[in-house]
């Protein structure tokens, strides 16, 4: 807004108010009194602008974006905890329970048992919030003595913990807020409420989908992938638990019967056909192939919650295998084994599967 105000600007305004038989040379009087003020009204104007863009929110950041969202009742939604199933095993890899509280560690981060789910499996919680509790599989060290525990095993990843919602989520979140009117269980209300619920990354809501007072709400996790059973029967008991469907006991309207599903996952295999720069084999160029199909994927998942339908395409596939340095051209692409893109429905998501590259 400001952008002309520089201070050569400033400071030709300036010594044009000057009457002219005066010396207004560099190095004159006039001249080294007038541009330090030049210099300050110029930095003056620098931080308008900057004010200028903090007051509205398309452009705020920070706490200034947060002040603004919350005048309409939204706030930043902080980091969360993730949920994890842990394996306990006594000598001979005989299940075994383990006390309710007991700690264990796997490298730098902290586990807590809080609740059984059988003999022998558990749901862990990181104490660490945000998405490093999602990442480490493997064996879990006792922090204090557990009597008869030989083994402990880190499994799978029942609620993906969240870091804390960034500014460009909290600005989006902000805007569907103001401009989709959710309201009594119309559809942006349903979105709103199940965006917001912990170890969900979105949602699809499905109205009228089963006759009428039904709605179907298919969602992805936090991490862009198919959720677990635990986390959907979790998001179905806060909706419209099963036991008490239509009743309004949960979140939804009375006379609203919700099924909560969640995003079907469709491996896809990818073969193609690769030619090389001199000097350069398949094996040196596999992994990075693997991980510019991988980042492809991953983009379409996250988009997967603001698309009717999601389509892997032949193209993108090609361009993105030509970014890996190394390769000069590829042919004969072919997914899940034959050649033309792979239309999903509305509640699929795309899984890369076996990548097969040849020359």
């Amino acid at each position: 807004m400001y952008e002309n105000q520089t201070y050569e600007a400033i400071l030709r305004r300036m010594l044009g108010r000057v009457p002219e038989q005066i010396d207004k040379r560099e190095g004159s009087i006039i001249y080294d009194a007038l541009a330090p003020a030049a210099a300050e009204l110029a930095q003056m104007y620098m931080e308008l602008d900057v004010n200028h863009d903090l007051s509205f929110a398309d452009t705020a950041t920070g706490e200034y974006l947060e002040r603004r969202t919350l005048e309409f009742g939204i706030e930043r939604e902080p980091a969360t905890k993730a949920r994890r199933k842990g394996l306990f095993f006594a000598s001979g890899q005989v299940p075994m329970d383990v006390p309710a509280g007991s700690r264990f560690s796997i490298r730098n981060l902290d586990y807590t048992a809080i609740s059984k789910i059988k003999t022998g499996e558990w749901i862990l919680e990181c104490e660490t919030a945000g998405t490093a509790g999602n990442q480490e599989f493997g064996t879990l060290l006792p922090i204090e003595y557990v009597d008869g525990l030989a083994r402990a095993e880190l499994g799978e990843v029942l609620v993906p913990g969240e870091d804390a919602e960034n500014d460009e989520a909290l600005r989006q979140r902000y805007l569907e807020v103001v401009n989709e009117q959710p309201f009594g269980g119309n559809v942006a209300d349903y979105k709103q409420k199940i965006s917001s619920m912990d170890g969900v990354g979105g949602v699809k809501i499905f109205p009228v989908w089963n006759g009428g007072g039904t709605v179907k709400a298919t969602m992805i996790s936090s991490q862009y992938t198919s959720p677990s059973q635990e986390l959907i029967e979790e998001v179905q008991t806060i909706l419209d638990p099963e036991k008490n469907h239509g009743e309004g006991i949960g979140l939804a309207p009375i006379g609203h019967t919700v099924t909560v599903a969640g995003a079907e996952g469709v491996v896809i295999d990818v073969t193609a056909t690769l030619t090389l720069a001199n000097d350069t084999t398949i094996g040196q160029v596999q992994s990075d192939v693997e991980d510019a199909l991988q980042s492809y994927f991953g983009q379409l998942r996250q988009n997967w919650a603001h698309e009717s339908a999601l389509a892997v395409r032949v193209a993108q596939i090609d361009a993105r295998i030509l970014t890996v340095t190394g390769v000069v051209d590829v042919s004969h692409t072919l997914l899940n084994g034959q050649a033309g893109n792979i239309q999903l429905t509305e509640e699929q998501i795309p899984l890369l599967g076996k990548v097969t590259l040849d020359e």
